[in-house]
């Protein structure tokens, strides 16, 4: 089975290129995970460097892939690609019908199952979903290595916090970076 359509001129969803990460900093890339942290200041450094490439990587979501999927002739379909905020606060994209009556992947198996659905849509829709896997999962993990980078620097606060009481030392305006 062809999983990409077989002509250019047939295709109407283009995916995300590695030219397209590379416009991120620290364009996909762990960089700064495997370093001697030394203290609160170089974890609360990486953890919002790991929250601002999620965003970086929303935003592209919403530009380049959101785009495409709300526009001609996709916008017709009886569901629709969008994105959903989660209480955790950040953003996935979503399948899910244009009343919000229902959201989720089974809304998309259904699309692609349907005869109503164009025969010539069906590669594009594919690598929609596709798309939509790896960047809800670039997403998830940005957003979870920066929340326990912030958790492992509040715990080296209160380590420090311990050890300067242990030592005698006053307490200090704010624990060291």
């Amino acid at each position: 089975m062809n999983s990409t359509p077989s002509t250019a001129a047939a295709r109407r969803f283009y995916p995300l290129e590695q030219a397209d990460f590379l416009k991120l900093e620290q364009a996909a890339s762990l960089k700064g995970l495997l370093q001697p942290f030394k203290g609160k200041g170089a974890l609360t450094q990486w953890a919002s460097q790991c929250h601002r490439l999620r965003d970086e990587l929303i935003e592209l979501a919403q530009r380049r892939v959101l785009a495409q999927a709300n526009a001609y002739p996709f916008r017709l379909l009886p569901v629709e690609l969008a994105q959903q905020t989660t209480g955790a606060g950040t953003t996935f994209l979503r399948w899910r019908k244009p009343d919000r009556s229902a959201m989720g992947v089974a809304l998309w198996q259904g699309l692609i199952g349907s005869a109503a659905t164009p025969e010539a849509l069906t590669d594009d829709l594919y690598a929609m979903e596709v798309q939509r896997i790896a960047i809800n999962m670039q997403i998830s993990l940005l957003h979870t290595l920066g929340r326990q980078a912030q958790e492992c620097a509040a715990k080296v606060a209160q380590a420090h916090a311990v050890y300067l009481r242990r030592r005698g030392d006053p307490p200090a305006l704010g624990p060291p970076h």
